[in-house]
């Protein structure tokens, strides 16, 4: 026993100095996202009257509780942070755990840093514990560091630091969740693939859960239920935590006992031979290959993700109808059940088009990698020019993204339509159309950062993140209109409205189009990685 666990000592120290920092990020966001609910809230919501208008707000749009969950007290500030934080929080915790733990096993057999450490005195359980150590010690920090700066800022200490505790729990979860995928996978990313999706079909299920008011065995069967269920400032159980804990310890035995099994450099999932003869049509062609994988897999989430939505399409009314607060502002005559649904269907696609520009992000970040790992140069070498290599990557992303979003609004579609909601099948395939040119100024962000300055790929990602934050957050927060137009989604009309306005769109495609102009002229002359 001690001679498989030789070494993880100094590894450890070394792996925190080296990688700890990339917890940060994570750490910070978990902070920010927690102390602005304390800080934002009242002043936001001042009054009694305000406060019953943002759960009538949130109760008229369920596709809101999908990802924040269920509002268990939005009358008190805790209550309010525990409805923002606690679901997207957890998610973002477990993230970091994922990609803490693949970074410190999988990544480094992917790039031969295992093998240079596995030839000195090292145990060969050593990295894999090293790696789970990094995730378990981050997320002790994220949300220990979350809960008491949540109380410096005025929130209430029991609350906060449940609070906290569920980001870490969360993340430990993951963390062996991720253990466990990097002895399947057969690489990083593949890895990655396996812990992301496991993570975000969980994610999805619990929100699905408790928007449907689902029975109360499909909460407790998933782990993330029972981070929710704790409610905090509305009950603040601390009992499921131990669920969590249980889970950690029997998942990370899977993970070591499959990773003792494991051929070094290997995973259960081997990658299939290629063809004994090329197949591959022109640079598009290569373009698609190389993202083949995970193109299968977003096809498949986005067909789940029309049937979930459009589940949520044909029974919105009931839904809403079961809200008192809803009813209260139907009965004063300040909507109708039809505009509500009208908005409710904006909202969903908007949903749907943030994370179908995930994909295209994706696509283009593999140009990066393609390129540090020394594949890309090669290419260029020949005659292949760098706009014509570049341009099949970008197209790849901008249609792959596009196809994902009118696969899952064709499906919501065909749902909605056939219910008695009224809505109709050209309408809603109508508002996912013009949701499409929004996904397109997200990837442009991806485009220009990778085109044009590379060394912070990871800004590839601030499309997708300041999307999100302002569509789904910025009304909750009462933002004024300059801050929420900064969001590509925002200048989305409503189709199904005889007023709907197309200039804000005109104005997003144009400036797509000044950001995609940007990053190829940077790619055309900027040194390759080396």
């Amino acid at each position: 026993m001690t001679a498989t666990l030789a070494g993880t000592g100094p590894l450890l120290k070394a792996t925190v100095k080296q990688d700890g920092r990339r917890f940060a990020p994570w750490i910070l966001i978990l902070t920010a996202l927690s102390t602005s609910s304390v800080l934002v809230y009242p002043w936001v919501f001042p009054t009694a009257q305000d406060r019953a208008g943002l759960a009538a707000g949130i109760g008229a749009n369920p596709a809101i509780g999908l990802i924040f969950g269920p509002a268990f007290d939005l009358s008190t500030t805790d209550g309010f942070n525990a409805w923002r934080s606690l679901g997207l929080g957890g998610f973002l915790a477990a993230l970091g755990a994922i990609f803490a733990v693949s970074r410190a096993t999988r990544a480094q057999e992917d790039s031969g840093q295992a093998e240079l450490l596995a030839s000195g005195v090292l145990g060969r359980t050593s990295r894999l514990l090293t790696g789970v150590c990094l995730g378990l010690i981050g997320s002790v920090l994220a949300g220990g560091i979350a809960g008491i700066v949540t109380v410096w800022c005025g929130g209430g200490w029991e609350a906060s630091m449940l609070l906290g505790a569920t980001f870490t729990a969360t993340g430990w979860m993951f963390a062996a969740v991720a253990a466990i995928a990097a002895q399947l996978g057969s690489d990083a990313r593949t890895a990655n693939s396996i812990a992301v999706g496991t993570l975000g079909t969980l994610f999805l299920l619990r929100g699905f859960a408790y928007s449907v008011d689902a029975p109360s065995w499909t909460i407790w069967a998933n782990p993330l239920g029972w981070m929710t269920e704790t409610k905090p400032a509305s009950g603040s159980h601390w009992w499921p935590l131990w669920y969590a804990l249980a889970f950690t310890v029997a998942a990370l035995v899977v993970a070591f006992v499959l990773q003792s099994r494991r051929d070094f450099g290997q995973g259960a999932f081997a990658p299939r031979p290629g063809p004994t003869r090329g197949r591959t049509t022109g640079v598009f062609g290569l373009a698609l290959r190389l993202n083949r994988a995970p193109l299968i897999t977003w096809t498949i989430a986005f067909v789940v993700l029309g049937f979930v939505f459009g589940f949520f399409a044909t029974s919105i009314k009931d839904i809403l109808g079961a809200d008192s607060a809803v009813a209260h502002i139907l009965a004063s005559g300040a909507t109708t059940p039809d505009h509500l649904v009208s908005a409710f269907l904006v909202t969903i696609f908007s949903l749907l088009g943030i994370i179908a520009s995930v994909p295209g992000a994706q696509i283009m970040l593999k140009v990066r990698i393609e390129e540090e790992e020394g594949r890309g140069e090669p290419l260029l070498a020949t005659a292949l020019g760098r706009a014509r290599y570049y341009g099949s990557n970008v197209l790849l992303a901008l249609v792959a993204s596009s196809v994902f979003l009118m696969i899952a609004g064709t499906l919501v579609a065909a749902l909605a339509s056939t219910a008695n909601v009224g809505v109709k099948f050209g309408d809603a395939v109508s508002q996912a159309a013009v949701t499409v040119p929004a996904i397109w100024a997200v990837i442009a962000v991806a485009v220009l950062v990778v085109g044009a300055r590379p060394a912070v790929s990871i800004a590839a990602w601030a499309g997708v993140l300041i999307s999100f934050a302002l569509t789904l957050l910025g009304p909750t927060f009462k933002l004024w209109d300059s801050i929420l137009a900064i969001s590509p989604f925002w200048h989305v009309p409503n189709v199904t409205l005889a007023d709907a306005n197309g200039w804000g769109l005109l104005g997003v495609i144009a400036v797509t189009a000044l950001l995609i102009a940007i990053g190829f002229a940077g790619y055309r002359r900027r040194d390759l990685a080396t």
